[in-house]
């Protein structure tokens, strides 16, 4: 049984790559494809290693037109579409765009893992003319696919909305963090070590040691509302500190102060212990699913998230995290005071380490080849 794997593009290190990466470690022996790529990505999500990544002609634009991909989406859809598969029995697309609409023969069966049906096509009410088009194509492109997996229960909704299909809910893989212990940490106020949760399984109350900080871990993109998190720790007056890179990060260090410091992509061993030392973990936006949220959990950490997406999925509200119900920074402020007078000691790490497991790339590795082996042998591959 030859299969192949595709994944839109590869530019940013984020949870949908992350998938895509742990996909292709599920078949070691799959073809891999992708419309375009840059290198450094690749190289530090050390997907596929020592495995030739298989592109189409949008590669070989220079590398200013493939970091702005906006300029290449006219181009995408015939990317996709002139990608040959004719000798494979199974191509597994993880799209959030364009890949659900590659063309296979009859006889290859077109598995979608989806992380959520075109976002800036169906989430905006533009009435822009080429948007109408993207639509039409979208929606046709969809019906290519033979079996939908979704990553959440919210994108399930969304492509019953948008592609009028049903799906089976598969949970991204997530990393499970080493979530006990003391660990030593130099951070941008000096501090030399923090407390991390103690063999109880309490929480640590980093008010009183001086070790008090909040995390993101995140893409720097408007729609994740890092601009939000910045304004009220701006008034918090808290220290923040923020690990990702991506289009607005020169603009959310112009607007953040002293108290907030923006590091950008940092190598895992360095997240992890941010991870292990932080406070709390901050999610201000709305997406799909939300990878590094359960991953802070993973390592006893409570979220203080949005009410909206997919964060509703795995978050249980006064055990493993906290809600604010408005894209508000005073809100969010309110939701961190609220935290900090009243709710810090409540939580108890091993229990939130515990509801994280349920999200583990072991799992996912399980579930996916579980539901690959029902298709084949329903379609008699």
């Amino acid at each position: 049984m030859k299969i192949a794997l595709i994944h839109d593009y590869i530019i940013s290190y984020g949870g949908a790559e992350k998938t895509f990466k742990v996909l292709s470690e599920i078949f070691p022996d799959a073809e891999l494809y992708t419309l375009f790529y840059d290198k450094s990505i690749v190289e530090k999500l050390k997907i596929g290693e020592g495995r030739k990544i298989h592109t189409s002609f949008l590669q070989k634009f220079p590398r200013f037109l493939r970091r702005k991909y906006q300029l290449l989406l006219p181009l995408m859809p015939i990317a996709a579409e002139t990608l040959d598969f004719r000798e494979f029995d199974i191509v597994i697309s993880s799209s959030f765009s364009f890949t659900k609409g590659i063309i296979t023969r009859p006889k290859t069966t077109h598995i979608s893992y989806c992380h959520t049906p075109t976002r800036y096509l169906w989430d905006k009410s533009r009435k822009r003319f080429i948007l109408h088009y993207f639509r039409v194509w979208d929606r046709q492109a969809s019906e290519r696919v033979d079996e939908f997996i979704a990553s959440s229960k919210t994108v399930q909704d969304r492509i019953r909305k948008y592609y009028k299909r049903e799906s089976v809910v598969i949970y991204p893989p997530v990393e499970m963090g080493n979530r006990l212990g003391v660990t030593k940490l130099v951070s941008s106020k000096g501090y030399v070590e923090r407390l991390t949760p103690n063999d109880t399984g309490v929480v640590a109350d980093k008010r009183k040691t001086g070790g008090e900080f909040y995390l993101i871990v995140s893409q720097l993109r408007k729609y994740k509302r890092i601009d939000l998190a910045i304004d009220a720790f701006n008034k918090l007056g808290l220290e923040l500190v923020i690990i990702g890179d991506g289009p607005e990060k020169r603009h959310l260090k112009k607007i953040a102060k002293k108290n907030i410091k923006i590091l950008g992509w940092q190598p895992e061993e360095i997240t992890a212990k941010y991870y292990k030392n932080c406070t709390a973990f901050i999610f201000p936006g709305e997406d799909d699913f939300g990878i590094a949220p359960v991953e802070a959990m993973s390592y006893g950490k409570p979220v203080l998230a949005y009410r909206k997406g997919g964060a509703t999925e795995t978050i249980i509200e006064g055990k493993t995290g906290e809600f604010f119900d408005y894209e508000n920074s005073a809100i969010l402020a309110d939701c961190v005071r609220r935290f900090r007078m009243n709710n810090v000691d409540r939580y108890n790490a091993k229990l939130i380490s515990e509801h994280a497991k349920k999200f583990s790339k072991e799992r996912f590795k399980k579930e996916i080849l579980e539901f690959v082996d029902k298709v084949a042998k329903s379609k008699q591959i």
